[in-house]
C-alpha cells in the first residue's frame, strides 16, 4: 500500500511539473512571451556581451545548454491573488471550513493558510515571471544600440527591429543594425586660453588618447578628459577639473573623417551674477598642519601641545603620544612643494594602513595673499587596546567533536610608531575516535598555544631603504612568535616558530614578501603512537611478520615494542623466512616511520612574488602570477663548518640535537578566468613546486612536503589520498617533494543565488632528487607524465554574498594507481565518487 501510494504522489508531481512546463501558462490573453532576441549587424549576427547586454528585454533565464527556462517554470506554478482565493474558498465552503477548524483547531488552520501564501510567494521570488514582449522597450533598445555604435565612431549609423508574433503566444525580436563606414580622426588642434596650461598640455601631447588615422570613439575622449585632468592636478593647477575641457569634433564632407579641436578654458569666477574667466594659476603647499586628535567626544579640549618636524606641525590635545616622525611619514603632501591631488589619496591610505587611526580628514585650505595652499590633516585615534575571542566547534577524522575558545588582544601604537602588537591564544578540547573505550576519558584530545605578533609600519632596518623601497610603496615588518602543545594528537607534538619578514606593494597588482628568518622547530612526544596513526603501515608490517613466520597466522604485533623489534630484526638478518620484496618493504615502513617521528629544525629565507591584476571582488577577467622561493638550513650549515661540529651517526649534523633541514623550494602559480558574459566564466589554474634536500638532508620535512586530492585540489581524490606516481596511496597520508597540478572550470548560473560548475583537474605528486627508490613513485624522466591523474566532475555553488558554499563531486577519470590500459575510467561511478564540501572556489 505504501509504495501505491508512493507511486500516485510521484505520477502527482510529474503532472503537476509538466503543467508548470507550459511556457505561457501566466502569460496574459492577446499578450505574447518573449522567446528570443537576435541583433544583426551588416545582416551578420552579433553575440558580444558588450552588445546583447543593450537589450532592455531577453527571454527568461535558462539552464546553460539544454535551454530549459527552471525559473519560469517555477513561477508558473504559483497561484496568482492566492490571498483572495483562498478567503472566497472558506467564503463558499463555511461547513468544510468549520469541519477542519474542528479537526485541527483554529490556530492551527490560520497558520495552515499562512503557510501556502508563504510557500506561493517564495515561488513567486524564486521563480521569474514571463518576459512580455513590449514595444516601446523595443524601440529604446534600437535607440542604445544606435547610440552605442555612434559612440564608437559610426556616425551614419541606422537602426530598426521586428516583432514576429506567432499564434501560440510566443514572439521573436529581431534588431537589426546598419552602421555605415567608420569615421577616422584626420587632425587635432587644441585651442588653450591659459599659457602654462598650453605647455603643461604640449609635454604630455604624445601620450593623447586622440591621435590621427584611428577610429573615432566617444570614450577616447571620457578618458582623454581624465587624463589631462589628472596630470594638471597633479601639476600644480590646484583649481583645474573636468568641466574646463570641451572637444569639439568637426566631419569633412564625404571623406569620413573628424577633425578634433581641444578647447581648454581659463578658470571661471563667479561674482555676484557674473562668471568671468582668468588665467589658472600654479600653486604650492605652503604648510602642512597634523591634528593628531579629532574625535568628537574631545572637540571642546583645546590643544595644549605643538611640535614643529621637518617643516611640519603637529598639535595635540595632550601630550604627544606618536612619533613626529613616524607622522610625518605617513603624509606625502610635504611643506614647500608643489601641490599634487595624488598626495591626498596616498596620504589617506597610508594613514589607514597604520592601523592608529580612522579614516583621515584630509582639507586644503587657499591663502588670500598668494598662490599656496595650507594644508590640514585630522586624525581620530582608535581605542589602543581592542579585545577579541572566538569559540569554534568542529569535527575531523581523528576526533568525534571538538571545541576550541581563541581569544585575543591588539594593543595599539606600542613604541609611539604605530606599531601593533597582537597577543592571541588557543585552546582546545576534543573527543578521539577512540573516545568509546572505558580507558579513555572523553575529552582526551587537548591543544594550547599563544601566538605574539608585532607589526611595524614600515621597514625596521639599520639601514636607509627609502630610495629602494619608498613610503609610497606601504613598507611593512612583521614580527611573530608562536608555540603550540597538542596531546593525543597524532605524535603529540610541540611547535615554535619564528618569523621576521617584510612586505611591500610596488604598485597595485604587485605585492611582495620576504622572510629573513622563518625558523620552526617540530618535537613529537609521543613517538611511540605512529603505527596507531599510520594504521596501513601497521597492517602491511604485520602481513609481513606472518608472511616469514615471525608471526603465526592470526597473530598481531604488539605496539609498539614488537612492532619495532621486527623491524629491527628483519633491517639486521635476523628474520630467516623474509623474502627480499617484503625485505624491501620493511626498509620502505622503517625510513618514512624515521622521517615522520623524527624532530624537525628549520631555519628559512624564503621570497614571494604576487601579480594580481584583478581590479575588484566583482572582477571576472584577470589574471595571478604568484612566486615562491624558500632556501632553508644554508645559516645552519655554515655555522655547523665554522665550529667544526662532529656529524651524527646518520651522517647529519645536529643543533640542539636535532639534525636540521637543509633545501631549496620553489612554487610556481598561475590563474586565469575569463568572462563569456551571462554569469558564464571559464577559470583555470596550473601550479607546479618542487623542494630538493641537499647538504644535511637526504628528504624534506613533512610539512614542506606536497600532497594532492581534497576540495582545492584534485577532487576526484581525498586530501593525501593521491600519489605518489603510479603507487596505489597505501599511506595515511601521502605526500612527496614534487607536485604537478592543472585545473580547468567552467562557472555558471543556474538561477537566482544558485550556480553551476563543470570540472577537469589533473596532477600529481612524485619523489625526486631525494631518498626515496620505489620506480613507482619516482618522477625519473617526462614518460613519467603518463602518471598524471585525471579527475572530472560538477558541483552547486550558493553564493551569500560574503561568501560562497561550495559542494563538488569528483569523478576519478584517469587513475594512475591501476596498470596501464585499465586506467581510464575504472572506478567513474558515483559509488567511487569524493565528496568535497569548501567555503568559496578552489582557485
Amino acid at each position: 500500500m505504501i509504495i501505491q501510494d508512493s507511486k500516485i504522489l510521484f505520477i502527482i508531481l510529474i503532472f503537476g511539473f509538466l503543467t508548470s512546463c507550459n511556457s505561457v501558462k501566466r502569460v496574459p490573453k492577446n499578450a505574447h512571451l518573449l522567446t528570443k532576441t537576435t541583433i544583426l549587424v551588416n545582416n551578420n549576427p552579433e553575440e558580444k556581451e558588450a552588445i546583447t547586454n543593450l537589450i532592455f528585454q531577453k527571454p527568461n533565464n535558462s539552464i546553460p545548454f539544454i535551454n530549459f527556462k527552471t525559473r519560469l517554470y517555477i513561477y508558473n506554478w504559483t497561484r496568482p491573488n492566492l490571498d483572495s482565493i483562498l478567503k472566497a474558498k472558506i467564503a463558499d465552503n463555511p461547513k468544510q471550513t468549520k469541519r477542519q477548524i474542528k479537526f485541527l483547531s483554529k490556530k492551527q488552520f490560520n497558520q495552515g493558510q499562512k503557510m501556502k501564501l508563504g510557500f506561493n510567494n517564495w515561488l513567486k521570488k524564486t521563480g521569474e515571471a514571463p518576459v512580455i514582449v513590449n514595444d516601446t522597450l523595443s524601440k529604446k533598445t534600437a535607440k542604445r544600440l544606435e547610440d552605442y555604435y555612434w559612440n564608437n565612431g559610426w556616425l551614419d549609423v541606422k537602426t530598426d527591429f521586428e516583432t514576429i508574433r506567432e499564434d501560440n503566444q510566443r514572439a521573436r525580436v529581431t534588431y537589426r543594425v546598419t552602421t555605415g563606414e567608420p569615421y577616422i580622426i584626420d587632425s587635432l588642434t587644441t585651442r588653450i586660453e591659459t599659457p602654462i596650461i598650453d605647455s603643461l598640455y604640449q609635454n604630455t601631447s604624445n601620450k593623447s588618447l586622440f591621435k590621427s588615422s584611428i577610429q573615432y570613439r566617444t570614450n577616447d575622449g571620457l578618458a582623454e578628459r581624465d587624463r589631462i585632468t589628472e596630470m594638471l592636478r597633479n601639476s600644480g593647477v590646484y583649481h583645474f577639473s573636468q568641466d574646463n575641457i570641451l572637444f569639439r569634433m568637426d566631419s569633412i564632407e564625404k571623406t569620413k573623417k573628424i577633425n578634433v579641436e581641444l578647447y581648454i578654458s581659463e578658470k571661471p569666477v563667479t561674482k555676484e551674477d557674473t562668471t568671468l574667466y582668468e588665467p589658472f594659476k600654479i600653486y604650492k603647499v605652503k604648510d602642512v598642519n597634523i591634528y593628531t586628535n579629532n574625535s568628537f567626544e574631545d572637540k571642546d579640549i583645546p590643544i595644549t601641545n605643538t611640535i614643529n618636524y621637518n617643516g611640519y606641525s603637529i598639535y595635540s590635545k595632550e601630550k604627544l603620544r606618536y612619533n613626529a616622525k613616524m607622522l610625518t611619514d605617513a603624509v606625502f603632501i610635504k611643506p614647500k612643494t608643489l601641490f599634487r591631488d595624488k598626495n591626498k589619496t596616498l596620504t589617506s591610505r597610508r594613514i589607514s594602513n597604520l592601523k592608529t587611526f580612522k579614516y583621515p580628514k584630509i582639507e586644503y585650505i587657499e591663502n588670500t595673499k598668494d598662490t599656496t595652499l595650507t594644508a590640514n590633516i585630522y586624525l581620530t585615534p582608535l581605542k589602543r587596546f581592542s579585545l577579541g575571542f572566538s569559540a569554534e566547534a568542529s569535527q575531523s577524522n581523528i576526533q568525534t567533536i571538538g571545541f576550541s575558545l581563541n581569544p585575543s588582544i591588539l594593543m595599539r601604537n606600542v613604541f609611539k610608531g604605530a606599531e601593533t602588537l597582537e597577543l592571541s591564544g588557543i585552546a582546545s578540547v576534543g573527543a578521539s575516535k577512540d573516545g568509546s573505550n572505558e580507558s579513555d576519558q572523553f575529552f582526551d584530545i587537548n591543544e594550547i598555544g599563544a601566538n605574539l605578533r608585532l607589526t611595524i609600519p614600515r621597514l625596521f632596518s639599520p639601514f636607509n631603504t627609502e630610495k629602494i623601497i619608498p613610503s609610497s610603496m606601504f613598507p611593512s615588518t612583521r614580527i611573530s612568535l608562536a608555540t603550540t602543545s597538542q596531546t593525543n594528537v597524532g605524535l603529540d607534538r610541540q611547535t615554535a616558530t619564528g618569523a621576521f619578514n617584510y612586505r611591500w606593494f610596488p604598485n597595485d597588482k604587485v605585492s611582495n614578501r620576504i622572510d629573513l628568518f622563518n625558523i620552526q622547530f617540530v618535537k613529537n612526544l609521543n613517538t611511540g603512537n605512529y603505527f596507531n596513526v599510520y594504521e596501513n603501515a601497521f597492517n602491511n608490517l604485520n602481513d609481513v611478520a606472518i608472511n616469514s613466520g615471525y608471526l603465526s597466522s592470526g597473530e598481531t604485533l604488539t605496539l609498539p615494542t614488537q612492532a619495532n623489534q621486527f623491524i629491527e630484526d628483519a633491517l639486521n638478518g635476523n628474520v630467516n623466512g623474509i623474502s627480499t620484496t617484503d625485505l624491501q618493504n620493511v626498509n620502505s615502513i622503517s625510513e618514512r616511520k624515521d622521517r615522520l617521528t623524527e624532530d624537525n629544525l628549520i631555519l628559512a629565507t624564503n621570497f614571494s612574488f604576487t601579480k594580481d591584476r584583478r581590479d575588484n571582488l566583482f572582477d571576472n577577467d584577470f589574471s595571478i602570477f604568484r612566486l615562491r622561493v624558500e632556501l632553508a638550513g644554508n645559516v645552519f650549515a655554515t655555522t655547523a663548518n665554522i665550529l667544526g661540529l662532529d656529524k651524527n651517526d646518520n651522517d647529519k649534523y645536529e643543533l640542539f640535537n636535532v639534525a636540521f633541514s637543509q633545501y631549496v623550494k620553489t612554487e610556481l602559480d598561475y590563474i586565469k578566468y575569463w568572462d563569456l558574459g551571462s554569469k558564464n566564466v571559464i577559470a583555470v589554474r596550473s601550479f607546479f613546486g618542487i623542494a630538493i634536500p641537499y647538504g644535511n638532508s637526504r628528504n624534506i620535512p613533512f610539512l614542506k612536503s606536497f600532497f594532492g586530492g581534497g576540495a582545492n585540489d584534485n577532487r576526484a581524490w581525498a586530501a593525501y589520498d593521491l600519489g605518489p606516481g603510479s603507487s596505489e596511496s597505501l599511506n595515511e597520508f601521502n605526500e612527496a617533494n614534487m607536485k604537478i597540478a592543472l585545473s580547468a572550470e567552467n562557472r555558471f548560473n543556474l538561477f537566482g543565488a544558485l550556480n553551476g560548475a563543470l570540472f577537469v583537474d589533473a596532477g600529481n605528486i612524485w619523489n625526486v632528487l631525494d631518498d626515496v627508490d620505489d620506480e613507482a613513485s619516482t618522477f625519473n624522466s617526462l614518460s613519467s607524465i603518463k602518471d598524471i591523474a585525471i579527475g572530472s566532475g560538477f558541483g552547486l555553488r550558493y553564493d551569500f554574498n560574503f561568501f560562497i558554499l561550495r559542494g563538488d563531486i569528483g569523478f576519478k577519470t584517469y587513475d594512475p594507481a591501476y596498470r596501464e590500459g585499465e586506467r581510464w575510467l575504472k572506478d567513474y561511478n558515483f559509488a567511487n565518487a569524493v565528496y568535497n564540501i569548501g567555503i568559496n572556489y578552489p582557485f
